[in-house]
């Protein structure tokens, strides 16, 4: 399922299913929801809940990124692998409407989802 997110403040954020409900949760509402508003008065919380949600993000991928061992590079460089990719994370997803409440904000316009 796609989640268009709508502000008259930016261009429309377009978003898969689940990546879409979880940062519906993130701001604050519910995710079961397959259309919402985040008006005016709550753009400041749901700001400050994804930005919240954004940092822990890239706290934990760091941690990550440093638990991987120098040993399993190299089994890899010796394998003739170049490694994965680091999966999309929550951090990266979310700055599009990161981008899109502040605009909101500043315009004192709300944001809409629906699917």
């Amino acid at each position: 399922m796609l989640y268009t997110f709508k502000s008259a403040a930016s261009a429309d954020v377009l978003m898969l299913g689940e990546p879409a409900k979880k940062l519906i949760g993130t701001i604050g509402k519910d995710p079961a929801d397959t259309q919402g508003i985040v008006t005016v008065d709550q753009l400041p919380g749901a700001i400050a809940r994804l930005r919240a949600a954004i940092e822990e993000d890239r706290a934990r991928q760091a941690e990550l990124e440093r638990q991987r061992s120098a040993d399993d590079e190299a089994a890899d460089r010796e394998a003739g692998r170049s490694g994965m990719a680091a999966p999309v994370g929550l951090a990266q997803r979310a700055w599009p409407l990161l981008d899109m409440m502040e605009a909101s904000l500043k315009e004192e316009t709300p944001v809409i989802w629906s699917t």
